[in-house]
């Protein structure tokens, strides 16, 4: 685990008091931190429930989805999504939340395929 700027250890109490760890898991999976990858797929940590916890009921949370993420988990949309993108390929998280995820992987391939589709200048 990382440190904060004051020596402690990278963690952060939301507003709901969950206890959140600041480090991008994804990061940290590319740069050979954390466990091995058998491990890494089989098991969740916390920070990865509460984020598909999150995406299951975002919209309950008042204001923009962007502002709740950075209360709850205090990271910036980019790297919330980095790390959310990362998470739905992992079989553990579809073991965690099949629909959840099936659902997010679905809508991931919308957003690639109608991009693809303004680049070429195709109407989707």
């Amino acid at each position: 685990m990382g440190s904060n700027t004051h020596g402690g250890p990278a963690r952060w109490v939301g507003k709901k008091g969950w206890s959140m760890e600041v480090a991008n898991s994804a990061n940290s999976a590319r740069a050979g931190g954390g466990a091995d990858d058998s491990t890494r797929s089989d098991t969740l940590s916390d920070r990865e429930h509460q984020i598909l916890e999150f995406e299951r009921q975002w919209w309950k949370y008042a204001g923009a989805k962007e502002q709740a993420m950075r209360e709850m988990f205090d990271m910036s949309a980019t790297r919330y999504y980095q790390a959310l993108n990362a998470l739905i390929d992992r079989p553990a998280a579809v073991a965690a939340d099949p629909m959840l995820v099936k659902r997010l992987r679905r809508l991931r391939a919308a957003r690639q395929r109608a991009r693809s589709a303004r680049r070429l200048g195709i109407e989707a």
